[in-house]
């Protein structure tokens, strides 16, 4: 468009020269920008062909960058040997499935214990002790436990309900901390296992050391690098193991705090209903 208006204001100071000069000059820039379409035309296709082409190849080169990956790994763990990386292996799938495990309990364990507060707060002042049970059948967790526990207790006074609640908190710790000592065991055993592997590395070298009768660089290198595997295999997981182990000691410090703290609420409200009923 810049070009064709600069064109003509040409035209416009030179249509005093004649108009047969002022039609050639249209005539000459017409062919010019039609050209200059047809190339920008061309270069924006190829630059949607760049565009396109571009992350098919990078698609295709992260793949083969996994695949090269994942035939390293199991280069590794066959250079490892099968025995002691495989036990490894084992360690971490068992490892890996307590931690699951745990972690959708410990989910399905967390409970609003705000609204599950107000929940049996108006149904004892609308329906009594049992609509209030029926408030913590309804509800899922340990917190509705506890506090089916101690409403049961609620007839025989404020003192056997808070027994009550205490006792069954201790039930629920339990619960909460349930094969935790497996988990911990198999991050105890995963690096115990890869410096097993490593002294055997180094004994199956300095065997064929001995006998060779000399020390060669390639004997001795050989029986290191399967030490060196089986140890940063068995450190590898026992890292895991233990971010997850960290992690569900977290939260169940944190299910631990709320159950606590509803409980001393859920014995103030249970004073403050009898002290109504009395009235």
């Amino acid at each position: 468009m810049f070009i064709m208006k600069k064109l003509f204001a040409f035209v416009a100071v030179i249509g005093m020269l004649g108009l047969g000069a002022s039609s050639l000059a249209v005539a000459q820039s017409e062919p010019n920008s039609d050209t200059t379409k047809v190339v920008q035309n061309d270069s924006a296709s190829v630059d949607t062909t760049q565009k396109a082409v571009t992350p098919a190849s990078s698609e295709k080169q992260q793949g083969g960058n996994q695949h090269v990956l994942l035939n390293q790994i199991k280069a590794k763990f066959i250079e490892g040997g099968a025995g002691f990386m495989g036990s490894i292996l084992l360690t971490l799938i068992f490892g890996l499935a307590l931690v699951i495990e745990r972690i959708i309990y410990l989910n399905l364990a967390t409970t609003n214990t705000t609204k599950l507060l107000k929940n049996v707060e108006d149904a004892l002042e609308s329906g009594g002790v049992e609509a209030a049970k029926e408030v913590c059948r309804n509800t899922r967790g340990p917190v509705a436990s506890i506090f089916y526990q101690g409403l049961e207790r609620a007839n025989e006074g404020i003192e056997m309900a808070e027994k009550a609640v205490i006792s069954y908190g201790s039930v629920q710790m339990g619960l909460l901390e349930k094969n935790l000592s497996w988990i911990s065991l198999f991050i105890a055993i995963a690096p115990m296992l890869g410096f097993m592997g490593t002294v055997i590395g180094m004994i199956d070298a300095f065997d064929k050391i001995q006998v060779a009768g000399t020390v060669s660089a390639q004997l001795v290198a050989g029986g290191i690098k399967i030490a060196l595997i089986t140890t940063v295999s068995g450190l590898i997981v026992a890292i895991i193991l233990q971010v997850f182990y960290n992690y569900i000691l977290s939260k169940i410090d944190s299910i631990t705090v709320s159950m606590e703290d509803a409980s001393i609420s859920l014995i103030d409200i249970l004073v403050r209903h009898n002290a109504k009923n009395q009235k």
